[in-house]
């Protein structure tokens, strides 16, 4: 058994946000139907290079796990079919335009009407209320308007500088995948399903806890600040003498325990440096101080003696450094599913560890209206009635479907 078996879930989602979410819901047993649209499907597909064999690896990474099914909801058999694919659905994911939907017949209150139970999640740019509702938005946008360009980079005056991940696009399929999992909850106990509606923008203001809480209390805003951390110091990269490291000192007993270990045990009684809020006033100073030691020995040697010495510390590195990192292996988090052409592909891990229903990676991502077919079999389609569907061009399937 998985956590989520027996689950199952429409997903109308493309690109990255909503792929997340339904990506957690697959990988931790739910059934995943992912609908794409005709002709072309998820606009991931087309997000080249890189590819793996001929398809591409962006659309391999967030859709595996997935049954996929191709519909052109400009017909009437397009719409027949998701209509049905609705109609015991536990969970509809959907991160269309506000009005998309709704002009197709396929809104929340239109649905619940004949599936009361339903739980119907929309992710957006801006939310699904509020002056912004109709406006289209990117993990750019959202980056920008949550303040987190504000506070990514080395100072204030340099150009704006985005997060290396899609930041707010990935939490907010996170949230998502929370609302979800709280939504069943409340149905176990009320037999009723519910609007869940989370966003970009939110998804990157709760990115800025620690930030807002300064602007909250002060009044000010504050800006970038490289590695280091707002509120707590050491808290941040220095440069050993081949390469970069990240300290975590930042409370009094990890503190004591760095310069004791650095050989300047004198740094802890400097006036400058005795408390927190003083370290936080004199940070470029201590930097340099601390710098000034680090620059002595070999980020290995530091990194050795940190761990002797308790001190959190960890190595900067680049994603194929983590990717063979023992503890990333040991964890799981760099696995291989089986796909339908081009056999075993690798890709990332669950992210999180049950001890009684196992979840993870079940398959590679389907191919372009893959499991159109044997779907709408499981739904009551007869034959006939699916060559009568295909020949609508209603339905789309591979020239050779692995079902």
């Amino acid at each position: 058994m998985t956590a989520l078996a027996g689950l199952k879930v429409v997903d109308m989602t493309h690109i990255m946000a909503g792929p997340t979410c339904t990506l957690m819901l697959a990988d931790m047993g739910a059934d995943v139907i992912k609908v794409e649209k005709l002709a072309g499907g998820d606009d991931t597909r087309r997000s080249v290079p890189p590819a793996v064999g001929d398809q591409s690896a962006a659309f391999l990474m967030m859709n595996r796990s997935k049954r996929g099914i191709a519909l052109d909801l400009r017909t009437e058999g397009g719409k027949k079919v998701l209509r049905r694919l609705l109609e015991d659905a536990d969970v509809l994911v959907e991160n269309y335009r506000r009005q998309t939907l709704p002009k197709l017949g396929f809104d929340y209150e239109t649905l619940r009407e004949t599936n009361p139970g339903l739980i119907y999640c929309a992710i957006s740019g801006f939310g699904r209320t509020g002056p912004y509702q109709d406006r289209g938005g990117f993990d750019l946008v959202a980056q920008a308007m949550s303040g987190i360009m504000s506070i990514t980079g080395t100072k204030k005056g340099e150009p704006p500088v985005k997060c290396g991940a899609p930041l707010t696009d990935i939490t907010a399929g996170l949230l998502a995948t929370i609302g979800i999992l709280a939504a069943l909850r409340s149905r176990e106990q009320t037999g009723k399903g519910q609007m869940v509606d989370t966003s970009l923008l939110e998804a990157g203001a709760i990115q800025t806890y620690w930030q807002s809480a300064i602007t909250l209390a002060t009044g000010e805003s504050p800006g970038p600040m490289g590695s280091a951390h707002p509120l707590n110091a050491p808290y941040q990269a220095f440069e050993a003498s081949d390469g970069w490291i990240v300290v975590g000192g930042a409370n009094e007993t990890n503190w004591r325990r760095l310069v004791q270990l650095l050989g300047v045990p004198e740094l802890a009684e400097d006036p400058r440096f005795e408390t927190n809020a003083q370290r936080m006033a004199h940070l470029k100073e201590l930097e340099a101080a601390l710098n000034e030691q680090f620059r002595r020995r070999s980020a290995a040697d530091w990194l050795a003696a940190l761990e002797e010495a308790g001190v959190p510390a960890g190595p900067v590195y680049e994603i194929d450094e983590m990717h063979h990192d023992p503890q990333i292996q040991a964890r799981d988090m760099v696995v291989e599913v089986e796909h339908s052409t081009l056999g075993r592909v690798k890709t990332l891990g669950l992210p999180i560890k049950f001890s009684d229903t196992p979840g993870g990676p079940r398959w590679g991502a389907p191919l372009l209206g893959q499991h159109t077919r044997a779907v709408l079999g499981e739904h009551g389609f007869s034959e006939a009635e699916i060559e009568a569907l295909a020949a609508e061009g209603a339905i789309g399937e591979p020239q050779s479907a692995d079902e």
